[in-house]
């Protein structure tokens, strides 16, 4: 369910715009209180000309809020924006991109102006200038002003916008922008009520080996609004956009100190149903908490052992129940990258050095060869797929990184009935520690041995590969729990 609502002091200020049946004046706004819950709006933008505290802006955003309303700007980035050293906190991250711009000669003179709005600005070698602005203060309007002193460009002053301070080139920028960052306002009543919810999919489109290809994702959409679900396509550079969305499904591959977290975590700040929730990114993006997790609840691993740098001059101790060949992992690899088989106690010594750059602690395993890895797809405690990932040919892993390029191995699905009892079980029970959103287990079986390798937070779900057996069907069921936990928020709330 996403009503939008657009607040202006007066009806005439929208007058140079495309008229709209979201829009309503803050007087009728405001006088809305107990009849709050007659009004169906779940999202707000408020463009109001006075926001300082407690002016007719300001409560705007303060009694959305109070109605569990998401409202850009929210009551906290007015207050920000009200104290110049809560903004050169917030903003104090710009600095090294303002170094960057200058010496591109994107920064002329002594001092700029630049308007943002909704992060977009009318000069396209600012664009990532405005958008970090945005990101960091999320309001519709914002006027920020540079000056350049003793050589060092720095933030001087930054405030809102009035809507009415727009000229006549920037009310068609505003638009447009306002256009991008909300489809909804556009929208007809008749189409929009065509959708209960609308759910984000966070994708890289330049990421070379993404958990979702193409055809996937245009599956993910047409599952989701057969369920009255509306999904739209954002990237990284619309974190400002987060409070519009229902929920966030994150199909791109997920690392701790990487946006993806950072946007998981602001989602679920909004109130957002998340996919990878920030608790799943933490507890699987990290191979040595894994390893600790599984031992600690004794489901079955590789045997292994931590390794830390000054371990390197007591190697006997930490090798003495452990037999080469054994398998040395950074703790946050993926795809098989920062995976190194040491044949040797010459190699180990070797290797480890360069993997340490990067880590102060690496997980040391035994070598479980294998023709294939089982991966069992778990999502919301339910097995959703199960594959076998086969080994790059001549290859001891399933990527090959090895000559430049990346080769994989072949895979067969498989009805979950076909798999190994103790395959499905020993999977459900690594993904309970996890949480209850959607995994990956690459599990191996050695005879009647099955070790969990470890659980990926968001695995992959490709057409053709994942969806072999159920089809459509698996895009139907990932889409139906994000359904089910939509409404069971709707009623929370």
């Amino acid at each position: 369910m996403s009503r939008l609502r657009i607040v202006v002091d007066r009806l005439a200020d929208w007058q140079p715009y495309y008229p709209t049946d979201d829009l309503i004046t803050a007087e009728a706004f405001l006088a809305l209180e107990g009849a709050a819950a007659d009004d169906d709006a779940t999202h707000v933008i408020n463009l109001c000309a006075n926001l300082d505290y407690l002016e007719t802006g300001y409560y705007v955003s303060l009694l959305a809020q109070a109605r569990d309303q998401r409202v850009l700007p929210s009551v906290e980035t007015l207050n920000q924006l009200s104290r110049k050293a809560l903004v050169d906190m917030q903003l104090a991250s710009i600095d090294p991109l303002l170094v960057e711009l200058d010496k591109r000669g994107a920064l002329a003179g002594d001092t700029l102006t630049l308007r943002v709005l909704f992060g977009e600005c009318r000069e396209p070698e600012l664009a990532r200038l405005a958008r970090r602005l945005f990101e960091r203060l999320p309001h519709p309007l914002l006027e920020a002003r540079f000056e350049k002193r003793q050589g060092v460009w720095r933030l001087s002053r930054i405030k809102p916008l009035a809507l009415t301070a727009l000229a006549n080139g920037e009310e068609d920028h505003f638009a447009s922008a306002l256009n991008r960052h909300s489809t909804k306002v556009w929208r007809t009543p008749r189409a929009r009520r065509r959708y209960r919810f609308d759910l984000a999919i966070l994708v890289d489109p330049e990421e070379q080996l993404p958990p979702s290809n193409k055809s996937a994702i245009k599956q993910f959409i047409r599952a989701g609004r057969r369920l009255g679900i509306d999904v739209s396509l954002i990237t990284h550079r619309d974190a400002g956009r987060l409070a519009e969305f229902d929920a966030l499904f994150i199909r791109e591959t997920t690392r701790l100190d990487h946006h993806t977290y950072r946007m998981a975590r602001k989602a679920e700040h909004e109130g957002l149903v998340v996919i990878d929730d920030t608790q799943s990114i933490l507890r699987c993006t990290n191979k040595i908490f894994l390893h600790a997790l599984l031992g600690t609840h004794k489901i079955a691993a590789p045997r292994g052992q931590l390794l830390h740098r000054s371990d390197m001059t007591r190697l006997d101790d930490k090798l003495a129940n452990l037999e080469y060949p054994l398998v040395l992992k950074v703790p946050d690899g993926a795809f098989s990258k920062g995976v190194v088989k040491i044949r040797s106690r010459e190699e180990l010594e070797s290797q480890a050095p360069r993997l340490f750059e990067s880590s102060a602690l690496l997980l040391l395993q035994e070598w479980l060869p294998t023709d294939f890895d089982w991966r069992i797809g778990v999502l919301d405690g339910e097995v959703l797929f199960a594959s076998r990932y086969y080994m790059a040919r001549g290859h001891w892993q399933i990527y090959d990184h090895s000559s430049g390029k990346t080769r994989s191995g072949g895979f067969t699905t498989h009805d979950p009935s076909e798999v190994p009892t103790a395959v499905v079980k020993t999977a459900l029970r690594a993904t309970r520690l996890i949480g209850n959103g959607l995994y990956g287990v690459d599990l191996k079986q050695i005879g009647d041995r099955v070790v969990v390798i470890e659980v990926n937070d968001n695995p992959n779900l490709d057409v053709g590969v994942e969806d072999v057996v159920l089809k459509e069907a698996l895009y139907d069921k990932v889409m139906r729990v994000f359904l089910k936990r939509m409404e069971q928020q709707l009623t929370r709330e």
